[in-house]
């Protein structure tokens, strides 16, 4: 049993380091491609990887019975928050915009708490916050205003993905709801990037760069996770993915040669146990529920 839980935390760091080793090839393409386009690529690539990787033709003869309210809210998250976040990642370093990116959902979970001792962890994102910006000097520090607030609306648009994601449940349709936000995400970027970068978009030399991020930051990672979480709890989960500012920052530095300063790693670490806080906090609510 226990070879098997060290396994299923193989499985999710591994999930989380291939993540981060997309955006980082991601970011090496904005070279040559814009955000959007790079973001199309890796939609449309993705939506076909998920929908046989989750068989998802399985739910086609109930798309008319389904609510779509919610389901397009939920498509709606994912589509924005992978466009800003790509948005940000070309200003930022890769560890300050998945930290940034973080505190969407860090906050959303700080909104659940009770108890004036667990606002230890909301100082903890304030300072996180605070640090992570170089104010005395932001052009030196390769910091961009721009960038962070990209990445800020990034975390929103996660914390909505979430929270939209947790009515889309209740429709029992599965993992076959990312397949439909994915699709549709593609859908809505597609004519876009054909209309304001169609060279970029049809220019089949980057079709494999597409596929490679796809593969990498949906098909492998979800993968990976699903295998985890057939041993994980949510707690062991929960506390295992704080740890991806920490290798966005690595990524980074291996990757993109990004240096980012020892306040932003700072920074960082207190983002990082502030949400492990939060998630232990939330384990132990639940086991006195």
């Amino acid at each position: 049993m226990q070879n098997t839980q060290l396994l299923s935390v193989l499985y999710m760091v591994l999930s989380m380091v291939a993540y981060q080793i997309s955006a980082s090839f991601a970011k090496q393409l904005f070279a040559v491609l814009d955000p959007i386009t790079v973001v199309t690529l890796r939609l449309c690539f993705a939506s076909i990887l998920v929908f046989f990787m989750f068989r998802s033709w399985k739910v086609i003869k109930r798309l008319p019975y389904l609510k779509w309210r919610d389901i397009l809210l939920y498509s709606g998250s994912v589509c924005l928050m992978n466009v800003l976040f790509y948005s940000s990642l070309g200003r930022l370093p890769q560890g300050i915009a998945v930290g940034l990116e973080f505190l969407g959902p860090l906050t959303l979970a700080l909104l659940s708490i009770k108890q004036k001792s667990d606002y230890i962890w909301v100082i903890l994102a304030i300072i996180g916050i605070t640090l992570m910006v170089p104010w005395h000097d932001a052009t030196q520090q390769n910091f961009s205003y721009l960038g962070a607030l990209f990445a800020l609306g990034a975390g929103v648009c996660w914390a909505f993905y979430i929270y939209f994601g947790q009515r889309v449940i209740r429709q029992n349709i599965g993992m076959h709801a990312l397949t439909i936000a994915i699709v549709l995400s593609s859908v809505v970027l597609f004519p876009i990037s054909a209309i304001s970068h169609p060279e970029q978009l049809f220019d089949t030399q980057y079709w494999g760069y597409g596929l490679l991020i796809a593969l990498l930051a949906t098909a492998i990672p979800y993968a990976l996770d699903l295998m985890a979480l057939k041993h994980l709890s949510k707690l062991s989960y929960g506390t295992l993915s704080s740890l991806s500012p920490a290798l966005a920052a690595i990524a980074g530095m291996l990757l993109l040669n990004e240096r980012i300063s020892i306040y932003q790693s700072i920074a960082l670490i207190c983002i990082m146990l502030a949400s492990i806080g939060v998630t232990l906090r939330a384990n132990k609510t639940s086991d006195i529920d």
